[in-house]
């Protein structure tokens, strides 16, 4: 298992985090993201947020491409005793599978009042799946509990 209860509960206290990809070049892009956890894989869906035609945004291409990733969620305060974060990497997949989009798509719109009311399916909608393979969490003070 490479998520502790700690990085998992971590996680899903969070809302959104932020993808790295990389085109076949190297060029690096970075997005923010909201996201499902289950088991060792995080998920994330194209939505209906205005952005250009879903199958041509480049952090797909870039996966098509390039399918190594990495996934920071972070907390920052001014005070620096509050510093986290969380990097997973891992390689992403396109999801292929109706059922398991269906199956991801009810824990997003768990998480996320927006999903309920859009029309995200898996004919119009690509998900992608980020298999975590390495997990680095860093805190600034560590809980005494």
């Amino acid at each position: 298992m490479i998520l502790s209860d700690d990085m998992r509960r971590y996680i899903n206290e969070h809302r959104v985090a932020r993808l790295a990809t990389a085109d076949r070049d190297w060029q690096p892009h970075v997005v923010p993201f909201c996201y499902a956890l289950l088991d060792d894989d995080l998920y994330f869906v194209i939505d209906d947020k205005p952005k250009r035609t879903h199958r041509q945004l480049r952090r797909l291409q870039n996966i098509r491409d390039n399918p190594r990733v990495a996934v920071v969620i972070d907390d920052y305060d001014d005070d620096w005793t509050h510093l986290a974060y969380l990097m997973l990497r891992g390689g992403a997949t396109l999801v292929d599978d109706a059922d398991a989009f269906d199956r991801v798509l009810g824990v997003l719109r768990q998480r996320y009042m927006p999903y309920r009311d859009m029309a995200l399916t898996f004919a119009s909608h690509p998900m992608v799946r980020i298999h975590i393979e390495r997990a680095n969490f860093w805190r600034a003070v560590q809980d005494t509990e």
